[in-house]
């Protein structure tokens, strides 16, 4: 990436011309707030894990596979809770609804950690997509409702010990008596509560509204884990409108497809240091 100067200039104009804001928030948004799943911020909480398991980074931490119940809820507890609970709103995050909040905006996510809403978003203009860790629901998604957690994961942290919950604490669904899981979009029975397809449709409210419009589709850190909820749907849209501006922040992933090229502004860098500039500027 060169002629940085250039860039922030044009992300600034392409800000304040625009009419309506798309946030695209991606896993590296999370990361560059300080969300970070390796280094200190897991050796601090999860050590014993660590001693236990072999475990090198929480995320890895999420695909193993626990001999036990009182295991795996012990892991799910305290993953929850450093990375739901205990957690306060980060600055990025703050610094992002401040650029936008003199303009139509809306944010998709595919974070669960629901940092837009703990940053001051209202919930009315964020859809989490992929679910939120503050949710449990029944494993095998036999009905749509889902549980507020934050409870249970405090008592279970709470009595943790060698890396396992009692037995007493273990989630069971109300309505089959089988398992429980986070309400994460990690296999086929992820629940879509009536509160996710209000989210889907004033989503697809904002998108009829804004067609054709002067928009700006601001991508961060959205890569190709699961590029067709963002980061695919954002090229789509900038191609089909030609007052569009696709604006993507990817330290691994920054370019855009070639069709869009003159209307895709790309950075590396740091996505706070440039979210600061750019707000200032805008305010002067």
């Amino acid at each position: 990436m060169d002629n940085l100067e250039k860039r922030i200039r044009q992300i600034q104009e392409a800000i304040e011309k625009s009419e309506y804001i798309l946030i695209g928030g991606g896993a590296g948004l999370s990361a560059a707030a300080g969300l970070t799943y390796s280094g200190k911020r897991f050796t601090d909480h999860f050590s014993d894990f660590m001693e236990k398991y072999g475990f090198t980074d929480m995320y890895a931490g999420t695909f193993y596979q626990f001999e036990t119940e009182e295991e795996n809820w012990a892991h799910w507890a305290r993953h929850i809770d450093v990375n739901r609970y205990l957690m306060p709103a980060t600055r990025l995050y703050k610094e992002i609804l401040k650029l936008v909040s003199n303009k139509k905006y809306y944010v998709i996510s595919t974070n669960v950690e629901s940092q837009f809403t703990k940053a001051g978003f209202p919930k009315n203009k964020v859809f989490e997509v992929q679910g939120d860790y503050s949710y449990l629901q029944c494993a095998k998604g036999c009905h749509d409702k889902l549980y507020y957690n934050e409870e249970l994961v405090k008592k279970m942290v709470l009595q943790t010990q060698d890396c396992r919950i009692p037995s007493d604490l273990i989630p069971r669904c109300p309505v089959c008596s089988g398992e429980m899981d986070v309400n994460l979009r990690h296999n086929a029975f992820f629940v879509q509560d009536v509160e996710w397809y209000k989210a889907n449709k004033r989503y697809g409210k904002f998108l009829e509204e804004s067609e054709d419009k002067n928009i700006v589709y601001l991508e961060f850190g959205v890569g190709f884990n699961t590029p067709g909820i963002i980061r695919y749907p954002f090229e789509q849209m900038t191609y089909k409108n030609p007052k569009s501006t696709l604006i993507r922040f990817n330290k691994e992933y920054p370019a855009g497809s070639p069709e869009i090229e003159t209307r895709t502004i790309s950075f590396d860098e740091d996505i706070l240091q440039i979210i600061q500039y750019v707000k200032n500027k805008i305010s002067d």
